[in-house]
């Protein structure tokens, strides 16, 4: 929000989870410079953490900003087909990160093993489960979405993401990116938006997201370079939710 918000616009809360795939530390310095305030989470996008040899300066300029980190749930796939959890988790303290993603979106995990793995892994971190399939073809009913939405958050997750991929082509969008805005609709108003964090990549999708549920919803998956875009259409700065945000003045007499 601008030190002097003479338009008096609302109030700022939903959370933005942003991904980092590998952008350099000038670039991110300069982007959390200009918009660090809206920048709630960094993502280091799938196994990136694993491969980026500069991952403790990385994590160490997010701390400084006050950024909590939190790595792909691809890699925590990775470790389990590996059965190398346990030096996982020494890799997690040993680099200082504080948020693990869960997720079974690659590989098939049962049920009781997924809420097993966010309860143990909720015991020293901060864990962000996800629901859904990276497959575009697989398809989740509303009852297995809510369900197992709920059942993630009673094992210890905070937040659960609903799967959209990095480009919005899976689960919650058709793979050629059209959105299911009728199950999405549905998911929502049984468990709420407060806990759950739609990946949103496109502007399309965030513009949805904001005029269904408010300004305030949690988004995930924002790239570095739409931040400040995304804020925009939060604060309705922007034309395309400007009127859902703002309102709409009664015509002059």
């Amino acid at each position: 929000m601008p030190a002097s918000d003479f338009l008096e616009l609302p109030p700022r809360a939903g959370l933005t989870h942003v991904l980092d795939k590998g952008l350099g530390l000038t670039a991110w310095t300069e982007l959390l410079d200009a918009a660090g305030d809206y920048v709630d989470i960094v993502k280091l996008g799938w196994g990136t953490s694993y491969v980026t040899q500069n991952l403790d300066a990385r994590v160490d300029l997010f701390r400084t900003y006050g950024k909590p980190v939190c790595v792909g749930g691809t890699f925590l796939e990775a470790v389990l087909v590996r059965d190398k959890l346990d030096a996982y988790k020494a890799f997690l303290s040993e680099h200082r990160i504080s948020h693990v993603e869960i997720s079974d979106g690659t590989i098939s995990i049962p049920r009781e093993q997924k809420l097993e793995l966010i309860a143990d892994l909720a015991r020293d971190f901060t864990v962000v489960s996800e629901v859904g399939s990276k497959d575009p073809s697989v398809e989740l009913e509303v009852e297995e979405w809510t369900t197992w939405i709920r059942e993630e958050l009673d094992a210890g997750a905070t937040k659960v993401l609903t799967e959209g991929r990095e480009g919005g082509t899976s689960v919650l969008f058709s793979s050629s990116g059209e959105m299911k805005t009728s199950i999405i609709t549905e998911v929502a108003a049984a468990v709420g938006t407060d806990d759950v964090i739609f990946e949103a990549p496109t502007k399309a999708a965030q513009i949805w997201f904001i005029k269904q549920f408010g300004p305030n919803v949690n988004l995930g998956n924002i790239a570095p370079e739409d931040v400040i875009a995304l804020e925009t259409l939060r604060l309705g700065l922007r034309s395309d939710t400007l009127k859902e945000v703002l309102g709409d003045p009664a015509p002059a007499s």
